[in-house]
């Protein structure tokens, strides 16, 4: 498939999934830069999330495509493209509560050694040193995210903001060349989401990952997004850049006017 752009690392085309007679996404087509932190915006019932199940796997397509580095992956379940290198998080964070922070983060890499019973027996020094190597990059993902002083807290005392910075933490564990990051700014406080925003864009530039961000938060959609892509009734609406998107009639009619939020 030859993609829209040479840097895209995400496309979709002519996206539909119904949940009987709701189209909840309808013939949704875009494309999301590599490199960059591309939003996705709209009121509630927009599609928004749908369209995040259907790139990450939880949820199947009805009809159309999506190609991740130039491979079709909408027939792929949610581990499938964990493994691929495309990873997501929830609007509600899913951290484990009675394990520590930084436990919360060895948990993530597939495929430990330590995992298999019989290799921790037969092959003691080979497992202590993948753990090694994964708790020196769980630290400087801590490190990166300002979690570091909290690395031996349990995860459930953690606030909002922390939680979101531990989710961003969690997929960078993955080693991932795309996160689908939803609603990163919800239950933050100003001070909390303008530090998420600054992680967010530190690991963009300093990774090279991608990040398609889903937010009700205008202030740190702007702020952080460009493009933005708008939903709305399952389509899309336009996409443009800050500017573009934040002088756009149907946009202030349909988004920020207050149909929905």
């Amino acid at each position: 498939m030859n993609q829209k752009k040479d840097t895209s690392i995400l496309s979709l085309r002519n996206l539909r999934k119904y949940y009987g007679g709701l189209k909840a996404v309808d013939d949704v087509s875009f494309d999301v830069a590599a490199h960059g932190i591309t939003g996705l915006i709209g009121p509630n019932g927009a599609g928004k999330t749908t369209v995040f199940n259907l790139i990450s796997g939880t949820r199947t397509v009805d009809s159309g495509e999506i190609y991740f580095k130039g491979e079709r992956i909408d027939n792929l379940a949610l581990h499938q493209t964990f493994l691929k290198g495309l990873c997501r998080t929830f609007q509600i964070s899913r951290e484990l509560k009675l394990m520590t922070v930084l436990e919360n983060l060895m948990l993530v890499p597939p495929k430990q050694e330590g995992e298999k019973l019989w290799r921790t027996w037969f092959f003691p020094r080979l497992v202590k040193k993948q753990e090694k190597e994964i708790r020196e990059k769980a630290l400087e993902s801590l490190e990166l995210t300002e979690l570091i002083h909290l690395k031996d807290e349990y995860a459930g005392n953690l606030s909002g903001g922390q939680k979101r910075l531990l989710e961003l933490a969690r997929a960078m564990m993955a080693g991932p060349e795309l996160i689908l990051f939803d609603e990163p700014g919800a239950g933050v406080n100003p001070s909390e989401r303008r530090t998420l925003a600054d992680r967010i864009r530190q690991l963009v530039k300093e990774k090279g990952v991608t990040v398609l961000l889903i937010g009700h938060e205008m202030e740190l959609i702007m702020d952080i997004c460009n493009p933005i892509v708008v939903m709305d009734r399952g389509k899309k609406l336009t996409e443009g850049t800050p500017e573009e998107v934040g002088s756009d009639p149907k946009v202030l009619e349909v988004y920020l006017g207050g149909t929905g939020a």
